[in-house]
């Protein structure tokens, strides 16, 4: 994986791939290259680093209306640059971009060795560039399907021949492939985003799909060879919602949109009349829903750890037993599926493979599914069928912070529409549908804060460690606070119900490991309150978030104070300094904050 970009029509392609390219670098990547087809020769300049490297050294001149392009993120072979693609065979005939995995490779390869085949990189796609160069026939879709039925594995898959420059081959299974429809001319890409500036009509491929692409349309199949009927989507992003504006990095952007985004969450889903909530998504029936006793939600990242949130809101709204798990670990413990549990698959992306995989397994053994998810028509939104979009917009900065948040308000909407289909009163309703549409203007508030919050940075910024505790629901908070601060910051931090640092975590508390303190004003103040004494026993450094109120009883480094609001949803107020504070922690130390080391956007990939 990570990123392809493909281009045909009247245009000469290098300037539309660089482009397309540029706009996939949110995703994390290690090496970029091009492929260009024309007079039947293949010109294909690739590098280990960033697209400006590729820049630098593209020939003046390079001409032709067919390509593909590529941004790889390692997984066989280091980053380098005989391991980016595009990848050829031997002759210079084929161009092949890949992402995925292909699990036999090293069985194919060794047998192309046999053959006389020499290898010029260590990556498992090269196998696929002398496979193609090996099958007999004059169609290319023909020799694609043959290759594809020796892989096994994952692949989006994009193909040229310098002898048939008119069409792009590609093929998709477990990797997202999209094709955007142009005048006269066609893009191919692995995200929508690489398209946004010169379409707003796609089609997304499904698994086991392949689709021959001219510059006059385009034509899908299975790979069986039977036809099949696309209905082109139109896309609601613009090219302008991809530019960071005034702001220095992606993150800050996306951090400082929240108030909006939950406002398109929550647009058109409240409905005042019965103080209870419209999900048109859902398609289920109060019958069904009242059927399901159970709920368990399956996401990986900070997705599990929304889904963590929504469990703890449906619960206590709903009174429904709810629970959350990693959708990397669903699927290989052999899960009981249970008729009366509806299973929830979260994803940003709605491209994320574990969260895929597990989606499959729920359906193939016969459970009731929904999505959560970010981008419309992405394929766990497909594989669905039914669920709730976000519509946070865009996400370009690696870690989220948006989609994390309205995917947390996507929950709360569906906690209260279960909720009063139970024993959710109506006055109940009433306050929180009151306290979701003050949301944005209280994130507003907290956002003024952020000179202080950066003071705090530079104190935390100096250390190597730190904790994060939280009970109940800030425990999840805790969590995604640590996780931020990790990602971006590379400072080591760990997140713990704050009643479990007596049981081992404890040892580790010194003047060198700050403990940020999750902390709203609720039944378990007092219990958090003899968590900060037993830090500061230790001479422990304690930095509380928590709500305005009378002053701590104890003691304390620095306090965050955020808005009120109803109990269910504190939570979501609580994460926002924590977003801040990992964001300006980053830039203390001078990091990569949008493209954080070894990190992808969407991991399509096992």
């Amino acid at each position: 994986m990570c990123g392809i970009v493909g281009y045909i029509g009247k245009r000469d392609s290098a300037p539309i791939l660089m482009e397309g390219l540029h706009r996939l670098e949110y995703r994390g990547y290690d090496s970029a290259g091009l492929a260009i087809a024309r007079n039947e020769k293949l010109t294909i300049v690739k590098t280990k680093g960033k697209v400006r490297d590729l820049e630098r050294i593209l020939p003046e001149r390079l001409k032709g209306t067919t390509g593909i392009a590529h941004t790889r993120w390692a997984t066989h072979g280091e980053p380098s640059d005989r391991n980016a693609h595009p990848h050829s065979d031997a002759s210079g005939r084929f161009a092949i971009v890949h992402n995925g995995i292909i699990e036999n490779a090293a069985s194919l390869r060794a047998k192309l060795e046999a053959s006389g085949v020499a290898f010029k990189s260590e990556t498992d796609s090269e196998v696929l560039a002398h496979l193609l160069a090996a099958m007999p026939g004059d169609k290319l879709e023909d020799a694609l399907r043959a290759v594809l039925r020796l892989v096994t594995g994952t692949y989006g898959i994009a193909v040229v021949d310098a002898l048939r420059p008119d069409s792009i081959v590609v093929a998709r299974n477990g990797s997202p492939v999209v094709l955007g429809i142009g005048d006269r001319e066609m893009f191919v890409a692995s995200d929508p985003a690489a398209l946004v500036r010169h379409t707003q009509s796609v089609v997304h491929l499904d698994d086991g799909e392949i689709a021959v692409v001219r510059a006059d349309g385009y034509e899908t199949a299975t790979l069986e060879g039977g036809p099949t009927a696309k209905t082109p989507l139109t896309l609601t992003w613009t090219h302008e919602s991809f530019d960071k504006g005034e702001f220095s990095h992606y993150m800050r952007k996306e951090i400082a949109e929240q108030p909006e985004a939950i406002r398109r969450t929550l647009s058109g889903r409240l409905e005042s009349r019965f103080q209870t909530t419209h999900i048109g998504g859902l398609e289920m029936a109060a019958r069904e829903l009242l059927e399901v006793k159970r709920v368990k939600i399956l996401g990986c990242g900070s997705a599990f750890i929304a889904g963590a949130l929504g469990a703890h809101l449906i619960e206590q709204l709903a009174r429904v037993p709810a629970s959350a798990e990693p959708a990397s670990e669903f699927r290989y413990r052999n899960p009981v599926i249970e008729q009366d549990t509806l299973y929830i698959a979260v994803s940003q992306s709605g491209e994320t493979f574990d969260t895929l995989a597990a989606v499959q397994e729920v359906k193939r053994k016969g459970g009731r599914v929904l999505g959560i998810v970010n981008v419309v028509g992405s394929t766990i939104a497909r594989e669905c069928g039914r669920g709730i979009y976000v519509h946070a917009g865009p996400e370009i900065a690696v870690v989220a912070t948006k989609t994390f948040t309205c995917t947390v308000v996507a929950f709360a909407l569906l906690a209260i529409h279960l909720g009063r289909l139970h024993d959710l009163s109506t006055a109940q309703g009433a306050r929180l549908l009151a306290a979701l549409e003050a949301l944005p203007g209280q994130i507003e508030t907290i956002l003024h804060q952020e000179a202080r919050i950066a003071t705090l940075a530079q104190t935390i910024a100096k250390h190597e460690n730190a904790y994060f505790v939280g009970r109940a629901a800030g425990y999840p908070i805790a969590m995604e606070g640590a996780l931020k601060l990790k990602e971006i910051s590379y400072l080591h931090a760990e997140a713990y119900p704050a009643s479990e640092l007596k049981h081992g975590p404890l040892a580790l508390i010194s003047p060198q490991t700050p403990t940020v303190i999750v902390m709203p004003r609720d039944d378990l103040f007092a219990k958090n309150v003899s968590t900060i004494e037993e830090i500061r026993a230790r001479n422990g450094l304690t930095f509380v978030v928590t709500q305005p109120g009378d002053p701590l009883p104890v003691a304390v480094d620095a306090v965050i104070e955020v808005p009120k609001s109803e109990p269910a949803l504190d939570p979501l107020l609580l994460n926002i300094p924590l977003q801040l504070l990992a964001y300006h922690v980053a830039l203390a130390r001078d990091r990569n904050i949008d493209q954080p080391r070894n990190l992808a956007k969407s991991v399509t990939v096992e």
